[in-house]
This record gives C-alpha cells, sequence and structure tokens, in this order.
C-alpha cells in the first residue's frame, strides 16, 4: 500500500515505533504514546459545557519514570517530514523536555534544546534514532551533572496503586528543585498559582531528597494551623512514623517536621524553641506561603532562616511579594520555575472567572453631610466629601451596606442561592454588619438555617467554628462568608462560586490571594467557574501587567544609588515589619491592625444608596479580561472563522454535529449564556429558549432569531413525520421535544437513548432497528436536523 495513503496512526504503527525501538527504547518502560498533559480548558457557556483541545504528545521518551528525555511528534505521510517540528517545540518547552523530533514515517528531524551541539536542527535517517543512552549522556553533559548528583537525580517519585500522578507543571517543578539541590544550590524559590498543587509538590520534592539522603532532615514551615495538618493528613501522609509536628516540645529523633512558626518563634510568648535544635540540625527547610514574612529581613520567618543558613532553603508561594522593603527573589532568588494563574486557566486545571463591576451612586458621586449633621447616635458628622476610601474605614453609610448585601442576594437568587460565596470587608465591625445585611437580604433563606450567612474573622469564635463546614464541599452552610482578613489566604475555598470584593485592596500580593480563593475546579461538585464581584473598583489590577507576570524585583535603594525607589503599597505597615498579619492565637487568629485604638466611626442612617451601573466582565480565550461590550466581542468572534452569513449557514448545514461546532466557538471565546441572557433582556423572550445557531446569525449578521420552540413547531406543522410509523415515530417526536427543551447537543448523540423518555419505549438496539440499525438511526437524525434548520 502507498506510504501515503495511511493515516497518521498507520504512520506510527508501522514505521515510528518501530525506528524508536530498533534504537534500543523499551516499549513498556520508557515509551509513553499520546499523552495528554492538560486537562483542556474549561468552557462554561450556559448549556455548553465543554472542554477546550487538550494538549497531546503523540510520543514521550523517558529515561526513567518522570524523566522525559525526548518528544515525538508525528504526521501522516502527506506532509513534510518536519511538519510538526514546530509543535513538538511548543510542547517541549511547557514539558521541559530537550531533545525534540518530528516525523512523517521517511525520517526525522531532531531539534537539539540544549544549545550543545554545533547543530540546532537537522534530519536524520529513520534508523539512526538517537538510543536512550546516548540521550542520557548528552542529558548529563548538558546538566554537568556528576555521578554523586545522578542518584540523586535519579530518586523516584513516591508512588502508590492507584495514587495520583503529577501533572506536567509539578513534574518540572519538582525535577528543577531537586536538581538544583543536587548540584549544591541553597536558596530556591517556586511560584505556582493558588490551586495548583504547591503542597503535593513540596512532598514529592521533599520525598525524593530524603530518600537520596540529600535531606536526611526536614522543617516543612507554615504559618496557618490548616496548612500543617492539612499537610500531615493529605499529602504529607507516607512519611508516616518518620513525621512529627513540632508544637510545645522538641524531640529530635524524627526526621520531617512540620511546624507553624508562630510556635516556634515564641510569637504566642513561649521560648523560640527553634533554637532547641542546632544551625546545622535541618538539611532542607521549605516554607510555605513564603511571601507573608520570610522575605523582610526584620521579621521573625527571616530569624528562623537566618538561624538554619546551613541548610537548602525552598520557598513557596503563589504571590512573590516585591515591594521596597519585602522582596521575595532578593532572598530566595529568581523563581527555578512558575506556574501562573493564566497557564493554569489555560491548561484546564483552574477556574476560569468572570468580574462583575458595580457602580453604587454614593461611591461614584461621594457624599457630603448637611451643616450640622449627627449620626445615629448623635456624633457630629464632619463637614467634609467622603468617597469611596472612606466608606466603613472612617465613615459607616448604613444604606450602602444594605445595597451591597441586595445585589449579592440579587445575584444568588439569580444563579445558585446556595453557591458558596465569600464577602471581602474592610475590617472585622464590617464584617458583622454586612453578614447582618444579608442574613435580612436573604430572609427566607436565613429562615432555613441561622448559619446562611456567618462572619469568620479572627475574634468571632462561633465563625472560626464554621469554618471547617464552609470549606466542606460536603457541607450545604454556611453559605456566605464575611470576613476581613483571615480568609485571604491559606483556606481552601474549593467549590467557593463568588467572591465579593467591598473593601479596597492597595497590595498586588493580596489582591492575587484573594483570587485564588475562587480558582480550585471541583466539577463533581458544579464548580467549574467563579464569579468576581468587585464593589470598589480593585479589578482595575486585571490590567496591570504584574497580575500574573513573572515576579519583578523591587528593593531598597542603597544611600548613593542614583535612583528614585517606588512608591510602597498601599498595604498596612504591621509590628513585625513585614506588612504581614500577627496571630493572637497561633495559626488561627486573623489580626486587623485597624481595630485597635480607633476612635468610633460615625454610622448614617437615611442617606440612601442604589447601584446606578454595572459592567460584567469575561475572561477572553487569551487570558485577558474582555472590555468592549459581550456582543461586539462575540461577533468579532465569530467572523474570524465565518466572514459571512452563508459561510457559517453551509458549515452549519453541511456538520453532522452541530454541537461540536457550538464548543468550538464557545472555546475561541463565544459566551453563549450570557449571550441568550443580552439577546432576551432585549426581545423579551425566555432566554432558555434560544438555539446556538439563532444566536450566532442574529448576533453576527443580524438575521432575525427564531426560538427552538418556534423551530420545533415549524417541523410538526410539517409533512415530516407522515415518512414514520410506530416507534421510529415516537422516537423522533420525543427528540424533537428534547431539542426544544434542551438544544441540539442531546439530539446527535445516541447515548440520548438511555435516558428518559426514551428508556421507557425500549433498548437503545430496539429504538434503532425500525431505521435499519445505527446508521439509519443517525441518518435520520441528520434529517430531522435539516428540517429544523430548513431555509434558515
Amino acid at each position: 500500500m502507498d506510504k501515503r495513503q495511511l493515516s497518521e496512526r498507520d504512520i506510527c504503527t508501522k514505521y515510528i515505533t518501530p525506528a524508536i525501538e530498533r534504537a534500543g527504547w523499551d516499549r513498556m518502560r520508557q515509551i509513553r504514546e499520546e499523552v495528554t498533559f492538560t486537562a483542556g480548558r474549561i468552557l462554561d457557556r450556559g448549556a455548553v459545557k465543554a472542554k477546550g483541545k487538550q494538549k497531546r504528545a503523540d510520543y514521550i521518551l523517558y529515561h526513567k519514570a518522570n524523566l522525559p528525555l525526548a518528544i515525538v511528534e508525528a504526521k501522516d505521510n502527506k506532509h513534510a517530514v518536519g511538519a510538526g517540528i514546530e509543535q513538538a517545540i511548543a510542547y517541549a518547552e511547557a514539558l521541559d523536555i530537550p531533545f525534540v523530533y518530528a516525523s512523517n514515517g521517511d525520517a526525522f528531524v531532531e531539534h537539539d534544546r540544549t544549545g550543545q551541539s554545533d547543530w540546532i536542527e537537522r534530519e536524520i535517517p529513520l534508523g539512526d534514532f538517537p538510543s536512550p543512552d546516548e540521550l542520557w549522556q548528552r542529558y548529563r553533559a548538558w546538566k554537568g551533572l556528576t555521578d554523586e548528583e545522578v542518584e540523586v537525580v535519579l530518586q523516584d517519585y513516591y508512588t502508590e496503586a492507584g495514587g495520583k500522578e503529577p501533572r506536567y507543571y509539578q513534574r518540572v517543578a519538582i525535577n528543577r528543585v531537586v536538581e538544583a539541590v543536587a548540584k549544591g544550590e541553597r536558596r530556591l524559590l517556586l511560584v505556582m498559582a493558588t490551586g495548583t498543587g504547591k503542597t503535593y509538590t513540596a512532598f514529592q520534592t521533599i520525598w525524593r531528597l530524603w530518600k537520596a539522603g540529600t535531606a536526611k532532615r526536614v522543617l516543612f514551615l507554615a504559618d496557618r494551623n490548616i496548612l500543617v495538618d492539612q499537610a500531615i493528613q493529605n499529602d504529607f501522609r507516607p512519611f508516616g512514623g518518620a513525621m512529627v509536628k513540632v508544637q510545645q516540645e522538641v524531640d529530635k529523633s524524627y526526621e520531617v517536621y512540620l511546624a507553624l512558626y508562630q510556635a516556634i518563634t515564641g510569637k504566642d510568648g513561649r521560648e523560640d524553641l527553634f533554637r532547641q535544635f542546632s544551625p546545622d540540625f535541618f538539611d532542607l527547610v521549605v516554607v510555605d506561603e513564603c511571601h507573608r514574612g520570610s522575605a523582610a529581613e526584620n521579621s521573625a520567618w527571616r530569624e528562623v532562616l537566618d538561624y538554619f543558613e546551613p541548610a537548602a532553603q525552598l520557598g513557596l508561594t503563589a504571590t512573590p511579594k516585591e515591594t521596597t522593603d519585602v522582596s521575595t527573589s532578593h532572598y530566595f532568588g529568581e523563581p527555578v520555575y512558575t506556574y501562573s494563574l493564566k497557564q493554569g486557566i489555560e491548561d484546564g486545571f483552574l477556574a476560569p472567572y468572570r468580574v462583575i463591576r458595580v457602580g453604587i451612586d454614593r461611591d461614584l458621586e461621594g457624599w457630603r453631610p448637611e451643616q450640622g449633621q449627627t449620626d445615629k447616635h448623635g456624633r457630629e458628622v464632619e463637614d467634609r466629601v467622603y468617597n469611596q476610601k472612606d466608606f466603613d474605614r472612617t465613615i459607616v453609610i448604613e444604606d450602602r451596606t444594605r445595597a451591597v448585601a441586595a445585589r449579592i442576594a440579587e445575584y444568588l437568587e439569580a444563579t445558585d442561592p446556595y453557591a458558596k460565596t465569600i464577602v471581602f470587608c474592610v475590617d472585622i465591625d464590617h464584617a458583622s454588619r454586612m453578614r447582618r445585611a444579608i442574613l435580612n437580604a436573604q430572609a427566607e433563606r436565613a429562615r432555613e438555617n441561622r448559619l446562611y450567612a456567618v462572619q469568620i474573622t479572627g475574634d468571632n469564635t462561633e465563625g472560626k467554628q464554621a469554618l471547617d463546614d464552609f470549606i466542606d464541599p460536603e457541607s450545604t452552610y454556611p453559605v456566605v462568608a464575611t470576613t476581613s482578613k483571615l480568609l485571604t489566604t491559606g483556606v481552601d475555598a474549593q467549590t467557593c462560586k463568588l467572591i465579593v470584593l467591598d473593601q479596597h485592596i492597595g497590595s498586588m500580593t493580596e489582591f492575587k490571594q484573594i483570587i485564588g480563593r475562587g480558582t480550585r475546579l471541583r466539577e463533581d461538585y458544579g464548580k467549574r467557574s467563579f464569579t468576581i464581584m468587585d464593589f470598589r473598583s480593585n479589578t482595575d489590577k486585571f490590567a496591570d501587567p504584574e497580575f500574573d507576570g513573572e515576579p519583578v524585583q523591587v528593593y531598597v535603594v542603597q544611600p548613593g544609588d542614583d535612583v528614585v525607589p517606588p512608591e510602597p503599597e498601599d498595604e498596612h505597615e504591621y509590628p513585625d515589619g513585614g506588612h504581614e498579619q500577627p496571630f493572637a492565637e497561633p495559626g488561627d487568629v486573623s489580626w486587623d491592625p485597624d481595630d485597635e485604638g480607633r476612635a468610633p466611626r460615625p454610622v448614617v442612617a437615611g442617606t440612601g444608596a442604589r447601584v446606578i451601573n454595572e459592567r460584567v466582565q469575561y475572561m477572553g480565550p487569551d487570558g485577558k479580561l474582555i472590555t468592549e461590550s459581550l456582543r461586539d466581542y462575540s461577533r468579532d468572534r465569530v467572523r474570524e472563522q465565518y466572514a459571512t452569513l452563508g459561510d457559517f449557514l453551509t458549515r452549519w448545514r453541511a456538520s453532522d454535529r452541530k454541537a461540536a461546532l457550538v464548543e468550538e466557538l464557545a472555546e475561541r471565546g463565544v459566551y453563549f449564556a450570557e449571550l441568550r441572557a443580552l439577546v432576551s433582556k432585549e426581545g423579551g423572550f425566555d432566554e432558555d429558549d434560544w438555539d446556538p445557531f439563532d444566536l450566532v446569525a442574529h448576533v453576527a449578521f443580524d438575521r432575525p432569531p427564531l426560538t427552538r420552540s418556534e423551530r420545533a413547531r415549524r417541523v410538526r406543522e410539517g409533512d415530516y413525520f407522515d415518512q414514520f410509523e410506530g416507534t421510529a415515530r415516537r422516537v423522533l417526536s420525543a427528540l424533537l421535544d428534547k431539542y426544544a427543551d434542551e438544544g441540539i447537543g442531546d439530539v446527535e448523540s445516541v447515548e440520548v437513548l438511555t435516558l428518559d423518555p426514551f428508556r421507557q419505549m425500549g433498548r437503545p438496539p430496539e429504538l434503532v432497528r425500525p431505521f435499519g440499525g445505527r446508521d439509519g438511526y443517525l441518518a435520520a437524525v441528520h434529517d430531522l436536523e435539516d428540517r429544523l434548520y430548513h431555509a434558515a
């Protein structure tokens, strides 16, 4: 058979795989084919709940498990030999693989990313594919690995039957840290977005260095009890009896120590426990959430790190801190690896978000008291104009609080009244008032359960006790948590769907941490995306390159330097000098500096407050927020694919699976659910009754739309059903009803026959038999679709 007639899979089977095996690669241990390494971007577009394309490598070749050396991209023989090389290089960059190949079955094109060869790219015969030993030796030479270092680098990962394996970016992070420590580096930084598994990455890193004997004794430091306890109970569990949590006494017989830094530094009034260890006791110190103070030269964190200076030290953070006083990279060095929020969303490992920016009249117009006006307690209100930054900090406008609570309640009722929600308030007093306002705004829900809304702050014992239930995906209550600082970081609220910002956030670090409370995916609980509702213009920070870019170091300018230091971030000064929050109780309580020594704020009632504008922004395929109107943005995305209405109609009618076209447009950034609501509002129709076809044709090409009900009615009024009888007619009639209720996606799937009402009619083989079998059934469905969109 002519090679050019073979499929890509046939080319792999007959030519590429045999060539790789002849070079000595072990099929069972070293060759993996069709390796999918991303999950596919979440496309949550109302009725369209799909995923974008997953990234998949045709071949990855390993020296041993989790140590890849080469990637091979295959094409059929109609393509040139090197047709897949650029795609393979892009994958290799993401996967940290040095040797890249492409083939069409005639030969290989080889691309060397190490820079060790006197060539960058070359073509080699099919029979000259390099052996595993050749590539390993080239890899060792590139890395400059000694025999002793190789023993560390080749240490196995922890594995268990049925256990999880590291995702590709976790593997890259782990390998880079292990290799750096093996080569003697002592200050290392990993930057990984919230929700991407920093603790699991830390565990695998520690495990390999511990097993290799490089890190015989390890200290894992965190500043929240919940972080330490979760690590012990989950990711760190394999350490078993070698592991201990440091509390009030020091026992030097263990190998892996986990500690709250407050518990070992005397922050809670005890002596510095860490000094009971000798400075060289630990070989490795890992600092979780290292941005929170470990990089500040005068902080308690640094006292511990400086004391254990001989140890290798690894900082973990989602948000490197770079201010005039604190620099994460100044202490730990440039990140050995960065995995950003944008990349996590693009890969489908993190939840995408939309932003609702709400404008309240008092915020936008300001408020000035009348001459001699007093507050509700009889205190005179200073005569000046109060603006957004004043509210709830220097003055309380009760009607404003109620307006915010009413908008939150309205959103929850319109989407999911039991969606986990965190409201970030100015301080503890504001959090208390906001809880009350939300309970009143959601009175019916609150009567069902008094814990519908709770205050979770450092001074609120009941609220802190409710924290475990709030973050438990199985627990319905509490639904809404009002807070000021306690939930900013370190709380794993996996099912949080709504984050409300009703405080001014000056710090980019804190902003990133707050957004991180919503980024976790839990599709098993219906959490595919989340919403940010912003009342204080904080989401301007999404336009700041610093939001998701590489950390830029800003450090104290030394005397004599001809540089003007940048302005410090607008954040609170804390007593430990590190812009961080001390804790009244180790690891559990949030302290708000604004609540100490403050004069009572005026509380003004009867001013009125209302929402006067609102803007919804969505995350586009490029990871940036869409700033133009949704209608214009959607039209542009459609016309990038289909220049004219005729092009769209031709493609739609010719497609055997129309739901695939809908998913394709969703992946390109067409927000069907939001468009449906927009068009329905303009036309006064039920938004659930719009067909994706009509939305696209109407928004992109100004074609008058029909609803699904109207399309279904036209088919019933015609002669389509005259050609069928009995079971076949009942099946098609039920399919038409299903289209009217749910859309085209379910109609096209044979699996729909396993659902009601079809399973009441019989088993799928029985239902397709009157059509002459599966092919006849699918042909009838395709004909039904033609009728639905006839003369569209």
